[in-house]
């Protein structure tokens, strides 16, 4: 940074963290270039326009645009920040290993243009020790420039870590308000960080190591995927013993150190269903726990397969509306979705009988094709649909009345809807 002028600032990645972030940085009067690889991503946040669905994105990012504080761009450019907020999915490979190639090529692309002075913050969720395996691949890629914990006296530019703690539908507010665990791998990349980030979050910045900070994420997905474990655990428990399972939480929550959370038919997005299996795969021998818990959850999608599956088996005449297909309600995020599984899974085993409610999109899914299912409104199900399956609570789905449902058979994975609770349980299919 050059004095108390403000920092020139290169996102990379323009997904559903990167462009909120690159759009909160540019209304700190910050000029950000924000980089992707997509030409469509590029040209539509030039127009001032958005490509994900997200409260109040829109107007930031038209106002930002419009001020000439944020453009995008395909290449990469100089800059005195770097924010590298790429995708970490895990491979398919039967062992879940964390795929880090889009980070170590979002580094490859800084390192031709790094100066010193700069600093390189990165925001993915990722395994611990990658911000230092970052900081290794650019130092071969940049022998001219001093690296943070490799070289003696004082590096040439700072290597940090921050991961984003946002909620979908909120991610602007959070963004700005949320507390930080910032991770450095020195303690001066860590106040570099802190320097650039009190510009524009309001919420608690506290310092620390790169591990830590990556370990922070890591442990705040997985507290919350093992505990969505037991409440799905004691829905399929329920199911075998003919219990209502929002009934027994109900009461089991009124003990007051008790606050057993909600079950649903798995657990999905980019987060909570990924980020365990970066802890597993770095400590498989001491994660029974995690692992588990992963477990749970994907047997969970099973079970709601099969106890759909028997209903509209048994039930042929019927036409089926599968609600949702998000992985949480009310945003357009499909990523690791078990509604979007069982849904598709259904669609082809029973074909066109599949009718797709899902306010969030304009069409399904590529998995979709050729099963003949259809996308369709949620009146039209309503109207045609013998059969309903509440797979996401949206709050379309939640707002609807009981005597418009009252000639479906109802299978409610997310009981939204207590005066049809009777039929979802197992023992009532």
């Amino acid at each position: 940074m050059r004095g108390e002028s403000k920092p020139e600032v290169c996102v990379i990645g323009l997904g559903y963290i990167g462009l909120p972030t690159a759009a909160i940085i540019a209304r700190a009067n910050c000029p950000v270039t924000g980089v992707d690889v997509s030409q469509q991503v590029v040209d539509t946040i030039n127009r001032g326009e958005i490509h994900i669905e997200e409260v109040d994105l829109d107007g930031l990012v038209q106002g930002v645009v419009q001020r000439g504080l944020l453009k995008a761009s395909t290449k990469m450019q100089a800059a005195d920040v770097f924010v590298i907020a790429v995708p970490t999915p895990f491979m398919k490979d039967g062992d879940h290993t964390p795929n880090l190639s889009y980070v170590m090529s979002a580094a490859d692309d800084v390192a031709t243009v790094l100066k010193k002075g700069d600093t390189i913050i990165l925001e993915s969720t990722c395994p611990v020790g990658t911000t230092e395996q970052m900081r290794d691949r650019i130092a071969a890629l940049r022998p001219d420039l001093a690296m943070p914990g490799l070289a003696a006296g004082t590096p040439d530019v700072a290597i940090a870590y921050c991961p984003e703690r946002v909620l979908p539908g909120r991610i602007l507010e959070e963004l700005a308000n949320n507390d930080r665990s910032i991770g450095g791998i020195t303690p001066r990349c860590a106040r570099k960080a802190l320097a650039f980030y009190k510009r524009f979050v309001r919420g608690t910045c506290v310092t620390t190591d790169a591990r830590s900070a990556e370990m922070c994420k890591l442990v705040e997905n997985a507290y919350r995927d093992v505990n969505i474990a037991f409440a799905n655990e004691l829905s399929m428990i329920s199911d075998a013993m003919g219990l209502d399972v929002w009934e027994v939480i109900r009461l089991a929550n009124r003990h007051p150190r008790v606050n057993i959370l909600q079950p649903g038919p798995g657990v999905g997005g980019h987060c909570i269903a990924v980020d365990p299996y970066f802890i597993i795969h770095g400590a498989p021998d001491q994660s029974p726990l995690i692992r588990t818990g992963r477990a749970v959850n994907d047997a969970k999608m099973r079970h709601v397969i099969e106890n759909a599956a028997r209903l509209v088996g048994d039930n042929p005449g019927l036409k089926v509306g599968c609600l949702g297909l998000a992985f949480k309600a009310n945003i357009d995020d499909f990523r690791e979705s078990p509604a979007r599984l069982v849904a598709a899974t259904l669609a082809r085993r029973f074909g066109d009988r599949i009718a797709v409610v899902e306010p969030y999109a304009e069409s399904l899914p590529q998995e979709f094709a050729g099963t003949g299912a259809a996308l369709v409104d949620i009146d039209t199900a309503l109207e045609e649909c013998g059969i309903l399956i509440v797979l996401v609570d949206h709050d379309l789905f939640r707002a609807i009345p009981a005597e418009e449902r009252s000639r479906a058979l109802i299978y409610d994975t997310r009981g939204i809807w207590p005066d049809f609770r009777q039929h979802t349980s197992a023992a009532n299919l």
